[in-house]
């Protein structure tokens, strides 16, 4: 699979929309996440932190406003998260939202993880046993 958006420019569609912000002692948009889709769409979203485990993940939400446009297939994403002195950093996906890219799509497996400007990896190479076991009867 191939896309025409570089590392930079995903990177810096995610950047654009992260916007922090607290309540209460929760804080939301902190982490932002752009997707590509395999035809060549841009979907972002960010983080949301509840409480009793009910928020999410900016790849969800990226990836929801992806399904909700009817598009299921994941060519590159990437998540960023500016620190308290103004570093931007790219922050590898967590299992659950690995998991739930390969869920979306069996194709996903091979979807492209910005790892950083000049690297990334495929999901594959990040969730190494995602097929469904053999029986043992």
């Amino acid at each position: 699979m191939t896309t025409t958006v570089s590392n930079d420019e995903l990177i810096a569609t995610a950047q654009a929309v992260l916007n922090p912000r607290t309540v209460g002692d929760r804080l939301f948009g902190d982490v932002a996440a752009t997707l590509v889709t395999e035809a060549g769409n841009l979907y972002s979203g960010v983080c949301i932190d509840t409480g009793s485990g009910t928020g999410f993940c900016a790849e969800h939400a990226a990836i929801a406003a992806m399904v909700t446009a009817r598009e299921y297939r994941i060519a590159k994403v990437v998540a960023v998260w500016r620190s308290d002195e103004g570093v931007l950093h790219v922050l590898p996906p967590c299992g659950r939202c690995r998991e739930f890219i390969r869920q979306i799509d069996r194709a996903n497996i091979d979807t492209e993880v910005v790892l950083g400007r000049g690297r990334s990896a495929s999901l594959r190479e990040l969730l190494p046993v995602h097929e469904w076991p053999d029986p043992l009867d």
